[in-house]
């Protein structure tokens, strides 16, 4: 059943935000402490971490070599050198308030909670190669599992499928709990990051 948690994790902060999963491990950012995790998806043991290039890391999203980190202070989007975490590139954010991002192997997906939408980047230079309207005013976290993405949004507690062409919702299930703010696809199953319970949770998605 979609939603159906097949595993919780603890994190190593008080504050997990969005996940990312790079084939072995997931990785999360830490907002409180400014601190990138690499987690061992079978218990939570950390891999390696450092810390974040800045005040208000929000949105991760791996490319298969790099991790790309979303600041909505600065309104950027950073690609990092995931062993140092040195910043590799700066991307100008279209909006002013970037937080859930996802990579569908050539470009960078972005939510935006002020205009609610969700916008495809060119990772080169930031500039929006298409948008679609997001189904919820709190929108988070950001993953895509190779034909579609998944939001989960902070107001509405639930998680979505959506179309990336139109931004049509395929299905939506409740959270496990009241605040979702992450999301990763591991290739056949959801992670989510709450910060109300500060657990992160295995998902099922049929």
């Amino acid at each position: 059943m979609a939603g159906e948690i097949l595993r919780s994790l603890t994190p190593p902060g008080s504050n997990p935000n969005d996940l990312a999963f790079d084939g072995r491990a997931l990785w999360l950012n830490d907002i409180s402490a400014d601190i990138v995790y690499q987690l061992n998806p079978r218990d939570g043991v950390v891999l390696h971490s450092f810390v974040s290039p800045g005040t208000n890391g929000e949105g991760l999203a791996w490319d298969g070599r790099t991790l790309w980190q979303s600041d909505f202070t600065a309104d950027a989007i950073n690609q990092l050198d995931p062993r140092s975490g040195a910043v590799l590139r700066t991307i100008s954010s279209p909006s002013a308030t970037p937080f859930g991002c996802a990579w569908d192997g050539r470009s960078l997906w972005v939510t935006d909670s002020d205009s609610d939408r969700i916008d495809q980047l060119n990772p080169r230079n930031g500039t929006v190669l298409h948008s679609i309207p997001v189904p919820a005013d709190a929108p988070r976290g950001l993953a895509w599992d190779g034909r579609s993405l998944w939001l989960c949004d902070n107001g509405s507690d639930l998680v979505y499928q959506l179309d990336p062409r139109s931004g049509t919702i395929l299905q939506s299930f409740l959270s496990p709990n009241g605040a979702p703010v992450g999301l990763g696809w591991d290739g056949r199953s959801l992670w989510l990051s709450d910060n109300s319970s500060d657990l992160i949770y295995q998902l099922s998605v049929n």
